[in-house]
């Protein structure tokens, strides 16, 4: 079973594919099932960045036009703050998500890729803030369906490689919270690309959380454009039964499906 279920296109702020473009590539690849997750970051992006209306209309047309030859679900990534939490809450019950993301991408309005949020603070700082902060919404945010890509201050820390067992209690608490809400995390492909060694979480915290009772995983290529979609995830999958764990999951009306690995 192999399915991409982290994937971005111009209904995102920083993606010019044209959605079937990418349900057309992720044919020929031979993908069982992929799944359209659109940014939408309020606060520092301030507007609502995504034409929902437009999005699941055009998702119902491909689903029916493809329906054939792969399953197109319907997700979103949101970038949740604590602040902006009420409009999440506002936005998700009036569509009909199969699956969604709960990814940090900024703190108190600051930006990450800018060096914003990290800027003045010592790497263990902004490390420590950072899943301190994930934790924190996660007591609030409940409307979603896995962590994305958990360890992403990684990917723009600017001191180099932050060693995973500086973050293993925090990370441990973040787990635990996720596995007794009934959520999941994704294991995010992306890092090849951006030269990070391993995936995103990494192959320890990816244990740690097997360790802890977690199941619930799925794959996501984190694909802007057609030619990163699928990108290393039979890598990702045989990892995952390398790990111990023996099913990857899709997600239909927020409802994870196991399926055998």
């Amino acid at each position: 079973m192999l399915t991409d279920y982290h994937l971005h296109t111009a209904f995102s702020n920083d993606s010019e594919t044209p959605i079937e473009d990418m349900v057309q590539r992720a044919v020929t690849l031979g993908l069982d099932e992929i799944c359209f997750t659109e940014h939408v970051d309020y606060g520092v992006k301030l507007l609502d960045n995504c034409d929902y209306d437009s999005y699941f209309k055009t998702l119902q047309i491909l689903q029916e036009k493809y329906a054939e030859q792969i399953t197109i679900r319907a997700g979103i990534e949101f970038g949740v703050q604590l602040e902006t939490i009420p409009y999440y809450n506002k936005t998700f019950p009036q569509y009909p998500f199969d699956f969604v993301i709960f990814s940090c991408h900024q703190i108190g309005n600051q930006e990450f890729w800018t060096n914003e949020f990290q800027k003045g603070k010592t790497q263990e700082a902004y490390q420590t803030a950072y899943y301190t902060y994930i934790y924190a919404v996660m007591q609030q945010y409940k409307n979603y369906s896995v962590l994305g890509h958990l360890d992403l201050i990684k990917r723009y820390d600017h001191c180099g490689t932050y060693p995973d067992e500086k973050i293993l209690p925090f990370v441990e608490k973040i787990f635990k919270q996720a596995i007794l809400d009934g959520k999941g995390i994704e294991v995010n492909t992306s890092t090849y690309r951006y030269q990070i060694p391993g995936t995103s979480p990494s192959r320890k915290l990816l244990e740690l959380y097997y360790d802890l009772g977690g199941r619930i995983v799925t794959t996501g290529s984190d694909a802007h454009d057609t030619a990163y979609l699928g990108d290393h995830i039979p890598e990702a999958q045989k990892m995952l039964k390398e790990i111990g764990f023996r099913e990857i999951c899709t997600f239909t009306h927020m409802e994870p499906v196991f399926h055998k690995l």
